[in-house]
């Protein structure tokens, strides 16, 4: 099924525009030499006048199809990563591990399961205070950011996982986040969440982890 990609009005030019050939290569030129995922504007941004990002990255995307890296889409952005199903290949290239405290690991499964959510509600579902160390320890990882701030009294800020945590994860948005026992797979739980931190789960499923998320109910459009 082909994927739908927002394109964003061209600019008209005087100049013709490159052949989309050319324009391919610009964009893979753009996505392999940028570590961080690109957007389509930004793209379009740095490649000539009358050129069509978004139609070009779905073209390079095609043949990169089978191969040992694909063009995979990143939240609003695009970026090459190694095949998924090569991962392992790249298990020793770890240069830093950082272990997350089990507050930060609660804080951050709440956040990703119930986003956009405010400290209170954090608090809510923890059962326990917030600390600013765990918060701004997340914000500085970049898992993290800040996130409308909610029409209620006091206009609360929300926090909503990062597009950096979608990409470290292999996620292409939040509703692909797994559940509990592809979560301890990639090392991001190594201890046992509070009950109800994940969306649908209950006592016994956050002691044995196979609870089933209802993961189409999680987010907000």
């Amino acid at each position: 099924m082909t994927e739908d990609v927002d394109k964003p009005e061209i600019e008209e030019s005087l100049f013709e525009a490159p052949p989309m050939g050319d324009q391919e290569r610009m964009v893979e030129a753009i996505l392999f030499a940028t570590a961080e995922p690109v957007s389509v504007k930004e793209m379009n941004d740095r490649m000539p006048h009358g050129c069509d990002a978004a139609e070009a990255t779905q073209h390079l995307r095609k043949r990169y199809e089978g191969r040992g890296v694909s063009v995979q889409r990143v939240g609003d952005a695009w970026a090459i990563r190694t095949a998924p199903d090569l991962g392992f290949l790249m298990q020793k290239e770890t240069v830093e591990t950082r272990k997350l405290s089990r507050a930060a690991i609660e804080t951050l499964a709440i956040i990703a399961y119930h986003q956009p959510v405010t400290r209170a509600g954090i608090e809510e579902i923890r059962g326990v205070s917030v600390s600013r160390g765990t918060v701004d320890q997340l914000l500085e990882m970049e898992w993290i950011r800040f996130g409308r701030r909610r029409m209620t009294p006091g206009r609360p800020v929300t926090f909503v996982v990062t597009q950096g945590f979608l990409d470290h994860f292999g996620l292409e948005n939040a509703r692909d986040l797994p559940g509990l026992k592809e979560l301890r797979s990639a090392g991001l739980l190594e201890s046992r969440l509070p009950p109800g931190s994940m969306p649908g789960m209950s006592d016994g499923d956050a002691e044995d982890g196979d609870a089933a998320i209802g993961q189409s109910e999680m987010f907000e459009e």
